[in-house]
């Protein structure tokens, strides 16, 4: 599987002050990544500047092989990186439908293949999105995001909101857009079991630095290592082999 996005040593944060330091990752086509840690460890932030919201305050970014660590939003959705934020970003005046038709650029999901992994929105299509459940708007800003013909799709917090039943939902349709389309996932989620059963790799943040990475199966298979990475003080990350 080709690397799709790789950082080096990136820094980022807000006002020039980084709050993640050092972040490390290789994130290849068809590859899940679930970025975890408790609250405020800078998970967002790694988005954020992945998608080119926040400038990267050090270190290396590079999509498809190309240094990006200065390129605009709309550079980066070029190359086919696609945001979906945890506050999902919906027009919500406008209809499912047009939410939909409104993102799509050529080469990207047809609005019936949408439908297809969120069959739940096919009555819902002219339904302003701000009436809506949680659920269906998380399913329409992924769909949205999909439309755009992703090859480097960011979910912060799929379950912002959510009952667990409908993060259970969720998730395998995530998984199976990465395995169908070949496009690189990297999830923010806070339901750590769940998403590690779909997930290929995970990387634990706290206090702005990598504590934890390895195979998730690996990591499923030593919950403890998880719980001691969640509590983790500051030190120099570990990695658990494949």
């Amino acid at each position: 599987m080709s690397v799709l996005l790789q950082t080096r040593g990136l820094n980022a944060g807000y006002d020039r002050v980084p709050v993640v330091r050092g972040f490390e990752l290789t994130l290849r086509e068809g590859e899940v990544v679930a970025l975890l840690g408790p609250n405020g460890a800078g998970k967002t932030t790694v988005l954020l500047t992945l998608a080119g919201l926040l400038p990267a305050l050090g270190g290396e970014v590079a999509v498809h092989g190309q240094d990006v660590h200065r390129a605009s939003p709309r550079a980066l959705s070029r190359l086919g990186v696609v945001l979906v934020p945890d506050d999902r970003s919906l027009f919500t005046t406008l209809t499912s439908r047009e939410n939909l038709q409104l993102g799509r650029v050529k080469g990207g999901l047809s609005v019936d293949e949408v439908l297809d992994y969120f069959p739940a929105l096919r009555k819902r299509l002219d339904v302003r999105a701000g009436m809506l459940s949680g659920g269906e708007q998380q399913m329409l800003a992924i769909g949205r995001a999909l439309v755009q013909r992703p090859r480097i799709l960011l979910i912060d917090e799929l379950s912002m909101g959510l009952a667990p039943v409908i993060v259970q939902e969720l998730l395998p349709v995530v998984r199976a857009v990465a395995t169908d389309t070949s496009a690189a996932v990297v999830l923010v989620e806070q339901h750590v079991h769940l998403v590690m059963g779909i997930a290929d790799h995970a990387i634990v943040l706290a206090h702005g630095e990598e504590v934890l990475s390895g195979p998730a199966a690996e990591l499923r298979a030593n919950p403890e290592l998880l719980e001691r990475a969640y509590l983790s003080e500051r030190h120099a990350p570990r990695e658990v082999a494949a």
